[in-house]
C-alpha cells in the first residue's frame, strides 16, 4: 500500500498539514524532473485533469541542452508539451521537506497516447508482455554510493577535486567508522521507510566513505519508483546534513566504483518460477530466462551502463564484471545466483548506481523473456575466476559501442520498438560526442608543457 492514499492526501490538504506536492516524472537518465504545486492547485485542478510540461525533457543532455536529431521532440516541430497524468498509487509523504507530498506521473501526446520512449512506458510494456503470460516479476535493486564531508556548492567551486571521503579508511561491513555518519544513514533509512521506500539495510562499502543500501523486493514499476526517490532523497538528506553523495559509477580513477546490482525473479500465484521444489534447484523457467540474459545481455548493456563513465567501471579484480558468465554465489561474473526457494534469485551485477532502474528492469525482463520464449538454455555453471579467463565474451568497454549494439539489436527493435531502441542510441551517441569533444584534465596534464 502506498504511504499516502488519495483521501488521506486531501484530508491533510484540508487540514494544512501538507502544503506542497512535488508532481514528478522520470526522464532518460532516471532524474526526477516535473513541478512543486501549491496544495490548492493540486486540489483544484491536478487531481482532475494532470498537468503539462515541455516535450523537450526527455531530449536534453545532462546540462539540459536541447540535442538536435529526435524525432520525438525538436525545434522543427517547436517542442510542445506532453501530458503528465498523476498515478496516484505512488501517492507518498516527503518527510525530509516540510509537508511535502510526491506523486510519479506517466507521460501521454496530445492525442491521449502514452509516450513510448519514456522510462515509465519503456518497463511497463514489458511488464505487460509478463502479465500477457500470466506471470509477474519481482525484483530489488541494491545501490552503492559514495559519501564526502563537502557540500555540493564546496563541491563545485573544488571543481570535484580533492573532496573528503566520509571515512578514512575502507569500511566494508564495519559498523565503527560509518556510526560517524549514522545521522545520515539512520535518517535515510527511517525517512525512506515513511516514504514507503522501504529499507532493508544499509552498510558499509569496500570504497572510502562509500555505502550501501538494500531495498526490500517488489515488483518492478513501484521497484523503480522508490529507487529513484531515495537518490532524490538521498541527496538532499545529505545537502541537508552539509555533506554531499554521488551515484556515479566511477567516481574516482583509485577508487572503487559504485554498483547497482538486480535481484530478479518470476513468480506465479505466489510461488517463485526460478525454483524447482522437488529437485530442489533451478528450474527450467530459470535456465531460459538466464539464457536469455546471457544471449542478450552484451546488446542491451546500455540500459546497464548509460553513461561515459559506466564503463570505467568494468575493471578486473574491481568487484564489477568484466565478462559475461554465470555462477553460484560467485562476485567474478556478470550473473551471480543465490538463495533458494522462494528466494532463489538471479543477481545482475553489471548495472552500476548511474543506471536509470525503469530501463535496467526492462531489459532484464526483455531478455529474460526471450529467453524463455526461444528455449534457450544459459549452460553450464562457471566456475573459477572469471576475471581471469579470457575465453569468455567481455562487455562492452564504452559507450559508443553499446550504442551501436544496441542500435542493432534485433530483440530490443522486436520488443521495444524502433522508435524506442532508435531514441536510447541517439541519446547514448550524443553523450559519446559530447565527451570526445571536451578537453580534459588528463589531457592538460599529460600535454601542456610536453608536446
Amino acid at each position: 500500500m502506498p504511504s499516502l492514499n488519495l483521501a488521506q492526501l486531501k484530508a491533510k490538504l484540508s487540514r494544512g498539514e501538507l502544503d506542497t506536492v512535488q508532481v514528478v516524472f522520470p526522464d532518460v537518465f532516471g532524474r526526477l524532473l516535473g513541478k512543486r504545486v501549491t496544495a490548492r492547485h493540486f486540489t483544484d485542478s491536478i487531481l482532475a485533469h494532470g498537468t503539462h510540461a515541455c516535450n523537450y525533457l526527455l531530449t536534453v543532455d545532462m546540462e539540459m541542452e536541447p540535442i538536435p536529431g529526435f524525432k520525438l521532440a525538436n525545434w522543427e516541430s517547436g517542442y510542445g508539451d506532453f501530458a503528465l497524468k498523476p498515478d496516484f498509487s505512488t501517492l507518498r509523504l516527503i518527510p525530509w521537506q516540510p509537508r511535502s507530498a510526491l506523486v510519479t506521473c506517466d507521460l501521454f501526446q496530445h492525442d491521449g497516447a502514452p509516450v513510448e520512449e519514456s522510462p515509465r512506458q519503456v518497463l511497463r510494456r514489458q511488464i505487460q508482455r509478463l502479465a500477457a503470460k500470466r506471470l509477474s516479476c519481482m525484483a530489488a535493486s541494491e545501490l552503492e554510493f559514495f559519501l564526502f564531508n563537502q557540500t555540493y556548492h564546496e563541491a563545485v567551486a573544488r571543481h570535484f577535486i580533492d573532496l573528503t571521503p566520509s571515512s578514512d579508511y575502507r569500511i566494508d561491513y564495519q559498523v565503527s567508522q560509518p556510526a560517524r555518519d549514522e545521522v545520515i544513514l539512520k535518517a535515510m533509512r527511517q525517512f525512506m521507510d515513511e516514504a514507503d521506500v522501504p529499507i532493508e539495510s544499509s552498510k558499509g562499502e569496500w570504497g572510502k566513505g562509500q555505502h550501501e543500501v538494500n531495498f526490500i523486493y517488489d515488483e518492478p514499476l513501484a521497484m523503480a519508483d522508490r529507487h529513484t526517490v531515495f537518490k532524490q532523497g538521498a541527496r538532499e538528506i545529505a545537502a541537508q546534513n552539509g555533506k554531499c553523495v554521488t551515484f556515479m559509477a566511477k567516481p574516482d580513477a583509485a577508487e572503487v566504483g559504485s554498483s547497482c546490482h538486480i535481484h530478479i525473479s518470476l513468480w506465479s500465484k505466489g510461488r517463485n518460477l526460478f525454483w524447482d521444489a522437488e529437485k530442489k534447484q533451478g528450474s527450467k523457467i530459470f535456465r531460459q530466462f538466464l539464457g536469455g540474459l546471457m544471449k542478450y545481455g552484451r546488446e542491451l548493456c546500455y540500459f546497464f551502463a548509460p553513461s561515459i563513465n559506466a564503463y570505467k567501471r568494468y575493471q578486473p579484480g574491481s568487484w564489477a564484471p568484466t565478462k559475461m558468465a554465470w555462477a553460484f554465489d560467485n562476485r567474478t561474473v556478470g550473473y551471480r545466483v543465490v538463495g533458494e526457494g522462494n528466494s532463489f534469485r538471479i543477481e545482475n551485477r553489471m548495472p552500476g548506481a548511474d543506471a536509470n532502474p525503469y530501463l535496467a528492469f526492462a531489459a532484464m525482463m526483455a531478455a529474460g523473456l526471450a529467453g524463455m520464449e526461444e528455449g534457450l538454455d544459459c549452460g553450464a555453471v562457471y566456475k573459477g575466476n572469471a576475471y581471469a579467463d579470457s575465453k569468455l565474451p567481455s562487455l562492452p568497454t564504452s559507450l559508443h559501442e553499446a550504442a551501436d549494439l544496441l542500435d542493432k539489436s534485433r530483440l530490443a527493435r522486436k520488443v521495444m520498438g524502433d522508435a524506442v531502441v532508435e531514441f536510447y542510441a541517439h541519446s547514448a551517441r550524443a553523450e559519446a560526442r559530447s565527451y570526445d569533444n571536451a578537453v580534459t584534465d588528463w589531457e592538460k596534464k599529460r600535454y601542456f608543457e610536453r608536446i
